[in-house]
């Protein structure tokens, strides 16, 4: 692989311990195959080979080339690290051998770095490329996106995942400024929401949600959560836990939808003669749901909006036997 500098921005991890701890890595559980589905810049990697046992494995993936960069320093034989997203979780485990996991952890956010970096266009503080890309050897870049998309996909995007209600006056703008010049920077791209978005929330810049939505929308962000929810509990094996940190109501509703379609079961009617042994039975407990302390939150504003929800697989049921 071609040698890759990576930059140095500070990067602070999001529910650091809490997130480690929540996958119970006590006891015989220190012996077991982990993913970090979200490798970022490794903090959460680190901390949890610290509390694996020799024997123990924990496998990244990460789509961004400078997380696999810094993920490659990383000189211990229990760790692989994947470029690809952990939407691809299945068939990248089963490439290295493993059909089942003691735990899975998912940190949904962006990482610093990349926020910082403005290169990568994510940040409209910033002036650099309008790129946004996760992996910037795959795809089309947000620049590109926006001098071909029609005016009502735009407004879609925009309103869609960025929950924005200006994204009908957002994106005529769009439309109207690229006739004129290309919009080929951030600071072009916010200048323009800007112009468009007459009222603004406190403390909030007006291309906040619009940046959010091209980037969910450039890197599939969505689309790889709800394939990856579903692949990651396929490769929990019974007892393994499962803790996903999001960042923003689209993807903790996800999250959250998705946890309690495997806890709460639909049951048939009362009145029907069904044994009790012979009832639907749950596929996952709800351990819990925790955002950032204040103490993180003042030492990290971009934690602000974290929230973490964790589940763990419960054991396959065994039906009733002979009538």
């Amino acid at each position: 692989m071609t040698q890759l500098t990576v930059p140095e921005f500070q990067h602070r991890t999001v529910l650091l311990d809490e997130a480690v701890d929540a996958l119970d890595l006590s006891g015989d559980r220190a012996h077991g195959v982990y993913v970090d589905g979200t490798f970022g810049r490794g903090g959460h990697s680190r901390l949890i080979l610290s509390r694996l046992a020799p024997d123990a494995r924990l496998i990244g993936f990460d789509k961004d080339l400078q997380a696999i960069a810094t993920a490659e320093q990383i000189a211990d034989p229990r760790f692989q690290i994947v470029h690809d997203s952990f939407a691809t979780m299945t068939a990248s485990l089963a490439e290295r051998g493993v059909q089942q996991v003691d735990g899975i952890l998912l940190d949904l956010g962006i990482s610093s770095p990349q926020v910082d970096d403005a290169a990568r266009g994510f940040s409209f503080r910033n002036d650099g490329p309008l790129d946004m890309r996760m992996d910037t050897t795959r795809g089309i870049s947000a620049a590109e996106w926006l001098a071909v998309e029609t005016e009502q996909n735009l407004e879609k995007v925009i309103r869609d995942y960025g929950e924005e209600r200006f994204a009908f006056q957002i994106a005529k703008a769009i439309v109207a400024g690229r006739a004129v010049q290309p919009i080929s920077s951030t600071r072009q791209l916010a200048g323009i929401v800007a112009g468009a978005v007459k009222t603004r929330e406190k403390g909030k810049d007006p291309a906040t949600r619009t940046f959010q939505a091209i980037r969910i929308f450039i890197n599939k962000e969505l689309e790889d959560l709800e394939i990856g929810l579903n692949q990651a509990y396929a490769c929990l094996a019974p007892g393994a836990r499962m803790a996903v940190i999001s960042f923003h109501s689209l993807e903790d509703r996800m999250v959250k939808r998705f946890f309690a379609s495997k806890a709460n079961v639909e049951q048939p009617d009362r009145r029907l003669p069904i044994r009790a042994v012979d009832l639907p039975q749950p596929e996952m407990k709800l351990i819990s749901k925790m955002k950032p302390s204040d103490a993180e939150i003042e030492g990290n504003p971009r934690s602000r909006s974290a929230v973490m929800r964790v589940a763990q697989r419960l054991p396959i049921p065994v039906s009733g036997g002979a009538r």
